[in-house]
């Protein structure tokens, strides 16, 4: 049992009997790690609070981390980054609903990666700190494919189609995993995209939703058992 002080992201925290969580959370100097927090959906004064735990909070945490992979505790914990809209505004809070699910689908690798820690850390941060956000979580999980292990291939960028089995774009098959026309137009869009010029981009409301299912469909493919978030039918009433 080592003793672990590092920041961490709230990936999910799931009710476990009447008064404790199991919190999973992606931590700097671990990767990811899931957490048993005992009593902490009872009222008290002083120690854990459950609102530490809501989707991707962003934690400082003492841990006490098991060497058998069993469940891990969390001796202390502060809020590292207050958001200071984030769980305020119905828009975001559903943003962030989502993609933490998208999240907890899609991080499975234990081992500590601290650029997709940082990635995850400064685009949340970006989300608190800015208000036209619409596009946002389009371009949050289609860079997130770079630590994830399949962003596009853009040597061909100039095809005519997509194929987002292989990852790369192409001219050739018509096959259900290549997107062409308009759909491939609008996902192109992405590319070389940071936060800073996300302005820059415009997605009509049906064009946004053809492009987050042409992204979910492409971790389907990429990620073992990925499967389509529970919360994508708010985000798509927010943004309707």
């Amino acid at each position: 049992m080592a003793v672990i002080t590092t920041k961490a992201i709230v990936l999910s925290a799931i009710k476990y009997s009447d008064s404790s969580l199991i919190v999973k959370c992606y931590t700097y100097q671990e990767g990811l790690k899931s957490y048993l927090v005992r009593g902490v959906l009872k009222a008290k004064k002083g120690g854990l609070k459950a609102a530490y735990f809501q989707p991707l909070t962003q934690l400082n945490i003492v841990a006490k981390h098991s060497a058998k992979g069993a469940l891990n505790t969390i001796k202390e914990v502060q809020v590292a980054q207050p958001y200071n809209t984030i769980y305020k505004d119905i828009v975001k809070q559903s943003v962030v609903l989502f993609l933490s699910e998208v999240l907890s689908y899609a991080i499975k690798e234990e081992e500590k990666n601290k650029a997709l820690f940082e990635y995850l850390e400064n685009g949340l941060i970006w989300l608190d700190l800015h208000d036209k956000i619409a596009n946002f979580h389009l371009l949050f999980l289609f860079n997130i494919t770079r630590f994830l292990g399949f962003y596009p291939d853009v040597s061909e960028k100039d095809s005519l189609g997509f194929d987002l089995l292989e990852g790369n774009f192409t001219n050739t098959g018509l096959h259900s995993n290549i997107i062409t026309g308009n759909d491939f137009y609008q996902f192109k869009k992405l590319i070389g995209i940071h936060f800073d010029s996300i302005d820059k981009v415009s997605f009509g409301k049906q064009e946004r939703q053809v492009v987050l299912k042409i992204i979910i469909r492409y971790f389907e493919l990429h990620l073992d058992g990925f499967r389509e978030p529970k919360s994508l039918q708010i985000l798509e009433t927010v943004f309707s």
